[in-house]
């Protein structure tokens, strides 16, 4: 099967979240599976270019029309560990893509949508006719609306399209200059509201919505996630419009790259370890406490790494490291701030909590102390408001480290209650979760975590070992992706 994934990024060279490993992840497990994928992406001046080999100009005059006019557009090729990738840089004074950052300009909707418009005309252009395109998030939702409704009628007619959300939250509102620029045109045809009129402003087009109303399929990236967003608030005021497409809507868990997360293997970590040899844990639990200037005691040690946003629960995080502290245990924490609130709350715990010899909070990202991180700590703290999927709960399993969850999103199809799921017999459970926001909720868990690492210790390693049995690499959602391709290619 020939595939094309579109999307605003591909990690490591483009990666501004989880949406830029799973493009990199799937792609590179469809292509071990004997399928040619390409990858299409904006040519961003601020990416990291010594992630490419080979770049080279693959289409010199790519004309792409826009405004009634024409917008001339060079395509590069190279190869991101491995993949074979081409990036649009368009030869404009919009400099759309020469901003110095992937996101957060006034204009993202007109820039993602040139995007969107320059990648269809150079498949067009170049003759290349794939078998399905796989876009994602609202960045890339006006291309099965743009292939719908113009490049079927160019030689495309028989190309489908499957549509992946990793985060409804942001949606790509618009106004109708975008269609003139993109010449769709016609806006009473799709200021409609079964088209792309957004559910609750009748002046303004939501690009999210179009990409679920022109897709073939509709995935969100865990099973429970797509109930939460059809049913529940975490749809962000689309859950109507997935209610009217539930016949082409689906949840498929992401997957994480055991190539680079494995404690077998990680070239980060001073001592590699497996499930049938634990003894390389103990000792990267001792080099993390060396590293960060923990004392050595005693004592289970509790992480939390990921984006300190709202989205993650941050008065819950911030509940864990007293918590932890009041029982005994010990907290690491690596994240960066979102924004200036919670960067300065952040800060100012890091100062108050300087001298204590069992905490450390490390305000940034830093990619290697996170391997070290997960491969030291006992157990790992993701209390998430929402959470689509989310890859630090696999990760922790996959380097038995415990991990003490709120039942959302991803969360409650990846980790199974030690003590309450009854889903699950006793031995294919692998942690701890809490449901409601408050932090009796959170104390219930860590209470349970933190008992049995201290008055039942092999019962907590057999916990561990069950975890890192579990296998959440790409195999699995690698498989159902291609079970979509094929249902909406012969539909």
């Amino acid at each position: 099967m020939y595939i094309v994934q579109i999307a605003s990024e591909c990690a490591p060279v483009i990666k501004a979240g989880g949406l830029g490993d799973v493009v990199y992840g799937l792609t590179r497990e469809l292509e071990i599976r004997g399928h040619t994928v390409e990858i299409i992406l904006p040519k961003y001046d601020c990416m990291r270019y010594d992630h490419i080999w080979g770049l080279h100009y693959a289409y010199c005059d790519l004309m792409v029309p826009w405004y009634g006019g024409e917008i001339k557009c060079q395509v590069h090729c190279g190869w991101v560990h491995g993949r074979l990738c081409f990036f649009i840089e368009p030869q404009s004074d919009d400099l759309f893509f020469n901003r110095g950052v992937y996101y957060g300009c006034a204009d993202d909707t007109m820039r993602f949508a040139f995007f969107s418009k320059a990648a269809l005309q150079f498949l067009q252009h170049t003759g290349k006719r794939p078998d399905v395109l796989h876009c994602h998030d609202w960045q890339t939702g006006l291309v099965p609306v743009l292939l719908y409704e113009i490049y079927q009628y160019h030689g495309m007619g028989h190309v489908r399209v499957c549509y992946t959300i990793h985060n409804f939250k942001h949606q790509g509102i618009a106004g109708a200059e975008i269609l003139q620029a993109t010449g769709l045109n016609r806006p009473d045809h799709y200021f409609q509201y079964d088209r792309l009129q957004d559910n609750f402003n009748p002046f303004a087009l939501n690009l999210m919505k179009g990409g679920i109303v022109y897709s073939n399929f509709v995935n969100t990236v865990s099973p429970h996630h797509a109930w939460e967003a059809h049913h529940g608030e975490f749809g962000y005021g689309l859950g109507h419009t997935l209610h009217v497409h539930q016949g082409k809507f689906g949840g498929i868990l992401n997957g994480i790259d055991y190539d680079v997360w494995n404690p077998e293997i990680d070239r980060y970590i001073p001592h590699p370890y497996t499930s049938d040899d634990l003894t390389g844990k103990a000792k990267n639990k001792k080099a993390l406490r060396d590293r960060l200037l923990l004392r050595d005691e005693d004592k289970p040690l509790i992480a939390y790494v990921g984006r300190l946003d709202q989205q993650k629960g941050m008065h819950l995080v911030h509940h864990a490291i007293y918590y932890s502290l009041y029982r005994n245990a010990q907290f690491v924490l690596l994240g960066s701030a979102t924004e200036p609130g919670i960067n300065n709350w952040f800060w100012h715990e890091k100062n108050f909590l300087n001298n204590n010899p069992d905490v450390h909070l490390e305000l940034g990202f830093n990619e290697e102390l996170s391997h070290l991180i997960y491969a030291g700590a006992d157990m790992i703290v993701v209390p998430s408001n929402f959470e689509p999927c989310g890859l630090t709960q696999m990760i922790g399993l996959k380097y038995g480290t415990v991990p003490i969850v709120r039942g959302v999103g991803g969360l409650i199809n990846t980790v199974f209650d030690r003590d309450y799921d009854m889903t699950h017999p006793s031995e294919e459970r692998n942690g701890y979760v809490f449901y409601q926001t408050d932090n009796q909720a959170l104390e219930s868990a860590m209470d349970r975590a933190i008992g049995l690492w201290s008055y039942y210790p092999e019962e907590f390693e057999k916990l561990v070992l069950q975890g890192m049995s579990y296998d959440y690499s790409w195999n699995h959602p690698g498989t159902d992706y291609l079970a979509v391709y094929e249902h909406i290619r012969h539909k």
